[in-house]
């Protein structure tokens, strides 16, 4: 004790006799050295050097970081983005960990970096950045908006609806309870989401509970939800692909009962068939009566059997006519803004399962049928097209060996077949089971198999479909239509087999009179091809900026007005396939610029331009010019000028896109006197709404729908303040005041803008605000306008969900507090007489 006290009493009068360091010239004069020259790189932007001399200054002297941390920042995010350029990943991200050292809590940075890896598809990681930015920053605008658009990704927004479909939930709990009362002790949850499935078999005297999930984030969120309802110790969750897993490496031994919802719209997409098979051959006691695919099991007693929540499943389909589905999957217009299209052939979306369909498509898309605009009749009554048990390991094995199935469905309705939609009833068990058709009350979309062609049928006609599970899809497709009046007339004749067989091939509607040259457009690209309000309001609006410009020519001698001596330039910079560049040429002495990429988009409007008279010199295709995408906006030669640009400012899902306004700031320093950017600008417009829907599908709503199972507020943190692809005229919904404009953008003066906006809105209807939904006013010039909620609209439109509902009184005004930042909007509403907002 003695020497360990006078040690205390050295240590303690060593620390009082210690001196601040020297100062070292040397080091001092080096720092002061690098940081002129960071500086001086910086004015040559040359930040890669810029970048080096910043870090060697500030780890010898870290007390200058608070000084320079704005400049580093700066030579950091530009360095940054010129490695990514030129694809030097790693070096990038060695960068962004050296500023990390540094600045570990800096959320500029953490923000900056996970952007990038955002971009090149680290999602989980993405995420994690812009989770820690807004911990370091709760007000951070970029890393809110980040966070906010990764959150989509991470957890899709049929969770939140899922969780809060009680009725599903409670089928499946009841399901589960049966099992293990029936002897499943051990138990598998394949897919486990939020491990409510698992949850459910563990409240119900489960010995055993496992559960997968592939998705990190999910994974992540499920350990959270098990320990906040006390199970932490008692589900053993694993971060994988179920066909990764092994006995006993990750599972002790088989299970009796594997419980799972990996199943999609089209039952069979999120591949249940394969997990099955591999379930049945290595993770779970072989069925009743049969263990022959069952690798190295032997004959197990009928206690030590497994089996498979859902026991089985229905599937349905029925034609309908729908001109919603038609006019995002079939060109339904033979011209659009003075273009003859007959020449583009057949345009075709990338959704078919037909034959010649490559493997770049997809069997089907997905639609809440009950929520199309204009609604949908029903061409046939709905026909049981598949049964498939899940407790059959050899019926699944030879699901995609099946032959195709082909059965004639009979017409009772006339009309016009735009598609097969399709749906299915899930069999838990013998006495529970879920139904995802149209018109049940259920957080499940339908199918939907579009028709490429035009297929017209009569009341009595018969529909042929061809269902196939190849590729562990299924493949629902209609092969043709035969008709009653073909089989009458047979029948009154002797019976010949080589004139059945003619007068069958002639009754059978093909797709022979098909032109031979075909084009594939997503479905967004031909719903704006089908837009001819759009485009007949853009070639207006360009017919007027050309005649400005052909009698301002006519009024100054031709040696004081350039443009006079030759044709105009017009850039199209829309994203995806667009005709507006043609539509322009075709007006005028035109040099058209497309920045069209995919080469078979680029054959198409070369096609249509010699089919419409457009000189193929009109014609070019600008990323040919530019080096890369980011300079997409410059001159069109060093001594021109564009007499018109062409923004594509909405995104289809209804959001402003990204960087608009950079980019037409950028846009107004490259145009001649009197050029225009198309649109000029652009009025948002909003109501009040009331909204369950809106609310269901954007938060876990409490407890009751989960069960009791504590889930929402682990789940919320992935709630977004903001719902897309939203389809306002079929949106289930009170309107509690009229529609009003918001907030303007102006892309052709900026000193028309501004940050934030005050609005009051005056309530006509009582009850409780839950979100602002709003739209587009889209202005090409002064009096042109082209509105985003219009039926024949190929946008969306989008809702700001209010985090806490606003009640009101018919009289009552509210004020809207709308934010505009880097082409986001946010919205805050508070009655008059309130002192506190309420979000």
């Amino acid at each position: 004790m003695p020497n360990n006290s006078s040690a205390a009493v050295k240590a303690k009068r060593s620390r009082r006799r210690s001196r601040a360091p020297r100062e070292d010239p040397a080091r001092n004069e080096l720092v002061s050295s690098s940081l002129q020259s960071a500086q001086q790189c910086l004015l040559q932007q040359d930040y890669g050097t810029a970048f080096v001399h910043f870090l060697l200054a500030l780890n010898l002297v870290p007390a200058l970081k608070d000084l320079a941390r704005d400049s580093f920042r700066f030579t950091l995010l530009r360095w940054a983005d010129e490695l990514d350029t030129i694809g030097r990943i790693q070096e990038l991200f060695d960068c962004y960990e050296q500023a990390l050292e540094l600045f570990p809590k800096d959320e500029v940075i953490v923000n900056s970096m996970g952007e990038h890896l955002f971009r090149m598809g680290f999602r989980d990681e993405a995420a994690a950045h812009f989770y820690k930015a807004l911990k370091l920053k709760p007000d951070f605008p970029e890393a809110k908006e980040n966070f906010y658009r990764v959150a989509n990704w991470l957890v899709e927004r049929w969770h939140f609806l899922m969780l809060n479909d009680h009725g599903r939930n409670r089928k499946y709990q009841l399901a589960i309870q049966r099992a293990v009362r029936d002897g499943c002790r051990t138990v598998l949850d394949i897919g486990t989401g939020t491990g409510i499935l698992g949850m459910c078999a563990k409240k119900a005297g489960a010995s055993e509970v496992y559960a997968c999930e592939l998705s990190k984030t999910m994974y992540e969120l499920a350990c959270e939800v098990a320990s906040a309802n006390g199970m932490a110790d008692n589900i053993k969750i694993l971060h994988k692909k179920s066909l990764e897993m092994e006995i006993p490496r990750d599972l002790p031994n088989r299970v009796s009962l594997v419980v799972t919802e990996t199943v999609d719209a089209g039952l069979l997409g999120e591949g249940i068939v394969e997990s099955l098979i591999h379930a049945w051959k290595h993770l779970l006691l072989p069925p009743p009566r049969s263990c022959q695919n069952a690798e190295d099991v032997p004959l197990s007693s009928p206690s030590q059997t497994g089996r498979v929540i859902p026991a089985s499943a229905t599937v349905f389909a029925m034609a309908v006519e729908c001109q919603e589905i038609r006019r995002h999957h079939r060109l339904c217009v033979s011209a659009v803004g003075g273009l003859d299209l007959a020449a583009a052939g057949h345009i075709r979306s990338p959704v078919r399962c037909s034959g010649d369909a490559d493997e770049s498509s997809e069997p089907y898309t997905t639609e809440r049928l009950s929520r199309l605009p204009g609604g949908f009749a029903a061409l046939t009554e709905p026909c049981r097209v598949m049964n498939i048990d899940f407790n059959d390991p050899q019926e699944l094995e030879g699901l995609c060996l099946r032959e195709v199935a082909r059965l004639r469905v009979p017409v009772i309705q006339d009309g016009d077949v735009d598609a097969l939609a399709v749906w299915f009833q899930l069999h838990l068990d013998k006495e529970n089971s879920i139904s995802t058709g149209p018109d049940e009350d259920t957080c499940w979309e339908q199918a939907i198999y579009p028709v490429p062609s035009q297929y017209s049928v009569k009341r009595s006609d018969e529909l042929l479909v061809e269902v196939s599970c190849r590729d562990a899809y299924l493949r629902v497709s209609c092969a043709g239509v035969t008709s009653s009046m073909d089989e009458a007339a047979s029948a009154e004749v002797p019976s010949n087999p080589e004139l059945e067989l003619c007068s069958a091939l002639a009754g059978l509607q093909t797709r022979q009179d098909l032109p031979s040259r075909s084009f594939t457009l997503e479905c967004s690209e031909i719903a704006l091809l089908n837009n001819t309000n759009y485009h007949e309001c853009f070639r207006k609006a360009m017919a007027k900026l050309l005649s400005f410009f052909e009698s301002r020519g006519s009024e100054v001698k031709e040696e004081t007005f350039s443009s006079s001596s030759g044709p105009l330039y017009v850039l199209d910079v829309s994203e995806g396939f667009s005709v507006l560049s043609l539509i322009s040429a075709q007006l005028g002495p035109v040099r058209a610029y497309s920045s069209v990429e995919k080469q078979q988009h680029q054959a198409l409007l070369q096609l249509l331009a010699r089919e419409n008279g457009v000189h193929e010199d009109a014609l070019e295709f600008w990323l040919s010019h530019v080096e890369d995408d980011s300079a997409v906006l410059q001159r069109p030669d060093s001594e021109k000028l564009w007499s018109a640009i062409v923004l594509d400012c909405v995104e289809i899902c209804g959001l402003l896109r990204q960087n608009l306004m950079e980019k037409a700031s950028l846009a107004r320093c490259l145009l001649e006197e009197g050029g225009r950017i198309f649109p000029e600008r652009i009025a948002i417009h909003g109501m009040l709404v009331e909204s369950d829907t809106l609310l269901q599908e954007s938060a876990v709503q409490g407890t009751e729908p989960t069960l009791g199972f504590n889930i929402a507020p682990f789940i919320n943190q992935f709630t977004v303040p903001v719902h897309v692809f939203l389809d306002l005229s079929t949106l289930e919904c009170t309107h509690l005041s009229d529609p009003a404009e918001m907030f303007i953008l102006d892309l052709m003066d900026c000193n028309n803008n501004y940050t934030s906006r005050d609005v009051r809105v005056r309530v006509n209807t009582s009850g409780r605000v839950t979100a602002i939904p709003f739209w587009y006013h889209i202005y090409l010039d002064p009096d042109v306008c082209v509105s985003t909620f219009r039926p024949d609209s190929h946008w969306k439109q989008v809702a700001v969900i209010l985090q806490h509902p606003l009640v009101v009184n018919t009289g009552d005004w509210v004020r809207l507090s709308v934010q505009f930042h880097k082409s986001s909007i946010s919205v805050s509403a508070i009655r008059e007489e309130e002192d506190e907002a309420v979000r």
